[in-house]
C-alpha cells in the first residue's frame, strides 16, 4: 500500500502546475497570521486566534484523500486526535485547514467538513482557507502538509505526521510527535523537514 501512495504522490507532483509560493522555509514567519478563515463551528478564526504559549500547528488536510482518510491502509486522519492531545497538554495550538477549492462544491464544502469533522470525533479546529489563499502563502502542496510554528510564530517543522502512512503500529519515526515534544521543551528539532505525501491540493486553475 505504502508503494501504491508512494506512487500516486509522485503522480500528483508531476501534474502540479499552479503558481504558487516555494514551501516555506525553516526559520520564517507564518505568512497571513491575522487572516480570518471560518471553522465548522461556526466562528471565524485567524492562526492568531488558534495559536498557544508554545506555538502552533498547522495542517493541510481535506475528506477525501486516501493519505487523509485511508483506503487500504489507515490513512494519517485517525492520529490527529492524537496529536492534538499532545499539542493541547504541551500548550500548542493546531488547527486542521482545508483548500481543496475546486473541490468546493462536493466533497470539500464546509457542510461536508462539518460532517466529517463530527464523524471522525476532530477535537481540533478545522477551517475552509477560501481560494485555496493560506495554502499558497506557505506554498503546502499536499494532504497533509504539516507545518509547526514556535512560540514567535517561526516555522521550526514541516512535511509529515510519521513515516508509516498505512500503520499507526509499525511506525518507527514518529517526527511530529518528537518535534512537538523538543519545541514546547526548547530543544533542538532533528530533523526539523521530512517529505510530506499525500494528494496534490486541489486549487482553481
Amino acid at each position: 500500500m505504502k508503494t501504491v501512495l508512494l506512487a500516486l504522490s509522485l503522480l500528483a507532483s508531476a501534474a502540479f502546475s499552479v503558481d504558487v509560493n516555494e514551501v516555506l522555509e525553516i526559520g520564517k514567519k507564518a505568512p497571513m497570521p491575522d487572516h480570518k478563515m471560518m471553522d465548522v463551528s461556526g466562528k471565524t478564526l485567524s492562526l492568531d486566534d488558534i495559536k498557544e504559549e508554545n506555538g502552533l500547528l498547522v495542517v493541510f488536510s481535506c475528506n477525501t484523500c486516501p493519505f487523509v482518510v485511508g483506503g487500504r491502509g489507515e490513512g494519517w486522519e485517525g492520529r490527529y486526535n492524537e496529536v492534538y492531545d499532545q499539542c493541547k497538554e504541551l500548550r500548542i495550538g493546531m488547527v486542521l485547514v482545508n483548500s481543496n477549492e475546486a473541490k468546493r462544491d462536493g466533497d470539500d464544502s464546509l457542510e461536508k467538513m462539518r460532517t466529517h469533522a463530527k464523524q471522525e470525533g476532530y477535537r481540533s479546529y478545522y477551517v475552509v482557507d477560501e481560494k485555496s489563499a493560506l495554502a499558497d502563502a506557505f506554498g503546502a502542496r499536499t494532504t497533509p502538509h504539516i507545518y509547526m510554528f514556535n512560540n514567535n510564530m517561526e516555522l521550526a517543522y514541516k512535511g509529515a505526521i510519521d513515516d508509516n502512512v498505512d500503520s499507526s503500529a509499525e511506525v518507527k519515526e514518529p517526527w511530529l510527535s518528537n518535534a512537538i515534544t523538543n519545541l514546547a521543551a526548547g530543544k533542538k528539532i532533528d530533523p526539523n523537514s521530512t517529505k510530506n505525501l499525500g494528494c496534490s491540493i486541489k486549487r482553481v486553475k
